[in-house]
């Protein structure tokens, strides 16, 4: 059915945008929904027994700061007490895993000598951590 513009000519198109707000609006109302739902499932788990965990151990971070002090975790330590209690660390679990943050601006000396001690100690699973960077 052809209607009548202003200026007296016929035009026989229909005004699809407001269809496609709502479609859009009832996308959007459907993909909370989904999720929500999806989120709020309720599950009665199970409860562990008291016997000793199977999982693997919290890995150790070693950090090293700016100024060349390192940390074990969170507590600042020497490199000789930090040797002290890797071993005891690598005694209870041989395969312990350690990673290694070192401040960028560091001598470079002071991340050898860690890697050094890790060496010694033979951990094999170590890693470095490196910040990436966004092109």
């Amino acid at each position: 059915m052809a209607e009548i513009q202003e200026d007296g000519e016929l035009y026989d198109e229909v005004n699809v945008v407001p269809m496609l707000d709502l479609a859009y609006v009832l996308l959007v109302i459907f993909i909370i929904l989904t999720t929500a739902t999806v989120q709020g499932v309720k599950v009665d788990l199970p409860k562990a027994s008291a016997a000793p965990s199977l999982a693997k151990p919290k890995t150790k971070a070693i950090s090293i700061t700016a100024d060349g002090t390192i940390f074990l975790d969170t507590y600042p330590v020497s490199l000789s007490e930090l040797e002290t209690l890797l071993q005891g660390y690598r005694a209870a679990d041989p395969d312990l895993p350690v990673i290694v943050k070192a401040d960028a601006t560091i001598q470079y000396q002071r991340v050898v000598d860690v890697l050094d001690l890790m060496g010694r100690l033979e951990i094999t699973q170590l890693g470095l951590v490196t910040q990436r960077v966004v092109k």
